[in-house]
């Protein structure tokens, strides 16, 4: 596509410029892919943000896209909702590598899944059992035969299992991809701190108003017709109660090793407990992750990278070997129930949600960018039909599921608080 390959980072819009459609607060692999989607429908995007694009969580992800192994099976929701992420990747990576230049490759080796010790064979074997009940394609693999597909993995393995359906990606490349994609597309990324949402009109307390732009620290105002708060972890102040997302954040420790002499010690993404092992195309290994509940630290802490590793080479001896090239740490949003917050605000107009990924925000990247500008354009969605009626089946559900845009309306979490009698959810308190 001809134009500008880099995104548009300009200073905050004078009072002159024309508003745009939309303003996408938040320039990550929720934001982006939201803007890329409105503006492949004729919209006009602004984003804003406090960094530069993909400076936050996203530059921390590894990059699975694992509905089965990254969401427990047995939950018919969060397998529902990643079943149907998954399955736009394909298309999603090549329309940016056709739109930017940039090629954004899947990783489609599969998972394996694996148990150090007894404890973690049964809990394999349980695994395996709820998967095949969903239809969900797995194999059970002898310590042997999983050796012979990786013969890097220690002699000391107990069981492993076999995800075929499993997948992953960089998301590095696919934040580059979409920054390229939408600068040749003439959108303007502004790096600000936002303040605020500007409402207009509604009651004492802003119930019944509209978003009509963002105020910046410095005071700068942007206007726009309709904004998308893609925050992730962060949230704004002066929103009304019942506008609000309940999310907070989950912190998560990883290593980014590297082969000097390239790749091939795995192939495939090794999954153990609560952690993995994912291979890049060039020699780097992403091995992660820990979970904590520790506010807004980012610190990277010597206890993480000691158990990383010394969980990891259980299993995969060789990984000491490798050179240590980044230690991270970042934020997942997390909501009550681990699901995402895609759409409208309750009770203010022009008010949009993007956040609460928890640990999938790679993996509903795309399908993210797919609900919400259904939702903002009001389109008639046909967005996770296919696997809704698979899951209905599986399931032997007596009525139709909820659609997806249902499942992850933000507004569930205001009827969780109507449900309260003296008004207060028990999110508040985070």
């Amino acid at each position: 596509m001809p134009g500008r390959q880099t995104p548009v980072t300009s200073p905050p819009a004078p009072a002159s410029d024309p508003a745009p459609d939309v303003l996408v607060v938040g320039a990550g692999l929720a934001g982006l892919p939201v803007a890329w989607e409105l503006v492949r429908r004729g919209a006009t995007v602004r984003i804003v943000d406090r960094a530069t694009p993909g400076q936050a969580t996203s530059r921390v992800a590894a990059g699975m896209l694992a509905p089965v192994t990254e969401a427990e099976p047995d939950d018919p929701d969060h397998l529902l909702l990643g079943t149907a992420a998954v399955e736009r990747w394909p298309a999603f990576a090549a329309g940016l590598e056709d739109a930017s230049g940039i090629a954004v490759p899947l990783h489609r080796r599969g998972t394996l899944a694996l148990a150090r010790d007894r404890d973690e064979a049964e809990a394999l074997d349980r695994f395996a059992r709820v998967c095949t009940g969903f239809g969900v394609a797995v194999e059970r693999l002898l310590p042997s035969a999983a050796r012979r597909l990786e013969p890097a993995l220690a002699p000391t393995l107990r069981g492993a299992l076999s995800v075929p359906g499993d997948a992953a990606v960089d998301p590095r490349r696919v934040v580059e991809a979409l920054v390229a994609a939408l600068g040749a597309a003439g959108v303007a990324t502004t790096v600000g701190d936002v303040a605020r949402v500007t409402l207009d009109g509604g009651d004492a307390i802003g119930s019944g108003s509209r978003a009509t732009g963002v105020g910046l620290a410095d005071g700068t105002e942007l206007r726009a017709g309709e904004v998308v708060l893609a925050t992730g972890a962060w949230g704004l102040e002066g929103l009304p109660a019942a506008a609000r997302v309940p999310v907070r954040p989950v912190k998560g420790q990883l290593l980014v090793l590297r082969d000097p002499s390239g790749p091939g010690l795995v192939e495939r993404v090794l999954r153990f407990g609560t952690g993995y092992v994912v291979p890049r195309d060039d020699g780097r290994y992403v091995l992660g992750a820990t979970t904590e509940e520790q506010g807004f630290d980012t610190q990277v802490t010597a206890w993480a990278l000691h158990d990383l590793l010394r969980d990891g080479a259980e299993l995969v001896p060789g990984l000491l070997d490798l050179a240590v090239e980044e230690t991270l740490a970042g934020l997942r949003p997390t909501t009550p129930d681990g699901l995402p917050a895609i759409g409208a605000a309750p009770g203010v107009g022009g008010l949009w949600w993007a956040t609460g990924h928890h640990r999938n925000g790679v993996l509903l990247a795309s399908l993210t960018g797919a609900l919400l500008a259904d939702a903002l354009t009001g389109a008639d969605t046909t967005v996770g039909t296919d696997a809704t009626v698979r899951a209905d089946a599986l399931t032997g559900a007596d009525a139709p599921r909820d659609d997806l845009a249902t499942l992850v309306d933000p507004a569930r979490f205001t009827r969780t608080t109507n449900e309260h009698d003296d008004g207060d959810p028990p999110w508040l308190s985070w």
